[in-house]
């Protein structure tokens, strides 16, 4: 584990983990993970199956998802050029373990979730 409870009894936090944590900073780059998932995909395919996504923000996930050695790009020499974007072993990693564990989460606590955030949302009205 990359942290560790200092001897004051707060929590140490080293890069490893803040780098993980920020894997999920990005609301699309999940989305793009598991769209992903069941096997390699082009641009085109990867908006039509997520939906609502622009070809700009995109563009960005698929760059910070190849920075971060999540997924690749496999280059077809043909005309045009086709380049189909798949999980590397580390993004199935990831993919299959934690985000899996968080899906599940989510469907077992997602309307609780909810429920919280909609009743903040309205405390905050009435005091305004």
């Amino acid at each position: 584990m990359s942290y560790h409870e200092d001897h004051r009894g707060e929590l140490v936090v080293d890069c490893q983990l803040r780098a993980g944590t920020e894997l999920f900073a990005h609301t699309w780059d999940p989305v793009v993970l598991v769209a992903l998932r069941p096997g390699s995909r082009r641009r085109r395919e990867l908006r039509t199956v997520i939906g609502g996504l622009s070809d700009k923000v995109l563009t960005e996930a698929l760059h910070r998802l190849l920075a971060n050695g999540l997924i690749d790009g496999h280059a077809h020499p043909e005309a045009p050029p086709r380049v189909e974007y798949g999980l590397t072993a580390l993004g199935r990693s990831l993919v299959d373990d934690p985000m899996e564990a968080l899906g599940r989460w989510t469907v077992e606590h997602g309307a609780e979730l909810l429920e919280a955030q909609e009743n903040a949302a309205r405390a905050v009205s009435t005091r305004r």
